[in-house]
């Protein structure tokens, strides 16, 4: 079973990362005009990076790992429903770092990503 939810997952993973890379280069598009004073050049940029790379736990390790877990329909319901919270956790941290005028776009990725959470705890829930 934990192959069908890795071919169902990778294929999901796909949309998804195109949806948020979409979604996030237009955020980001912005993000130039309201650099903050930085104590050196490139500080922000390299923040941000750094963000990415170290703390976000979408890197396909990540999920790797945590797919080694799915061993059922529930294990899988709950793989899933981390990815909604991680995603969340994301971005409302991301949030703080862009400009206002970018804020609205973001929420809406929040609300979408709660929504997908509250599914999958009420699937879970009919097991």
């Amino acid at each position: 079973m934990s192959k069908f939810f890795t071919k169902i997952l990778s294929l999901e993973w796909s949309i998804l990362e195109t949806l948020i890379y979409e979604t996030l280069e237009k955020i980001f598009a912005g993000i130039e005009k309201s650099i903050p004073e930085e104590t050196y050049v490139g500080e922000y940029a390299q923040y941000l990076r750094n963000y990415i790379d170290n703390n976000i736990v979408f890197t396909q390790q990540a999920i790797n790992d945590d797919l080694a877990a799915v061993k059922d329909a529930c294990s899988a319901i709950d793989f899933a429903a981390r990815r909604e919270l991680d995603s969340i956790s994301y971005y409302e941290n991301i949030k703080r770092l862009v400009p206002k005028t970018q804020h609205e776009a973001i929420d809406c990725l929040i609300d979408t990503e709660m929504d997908h959470f509250v599914r999958l705890t009420n699937l879970k829930k009919c097991m």
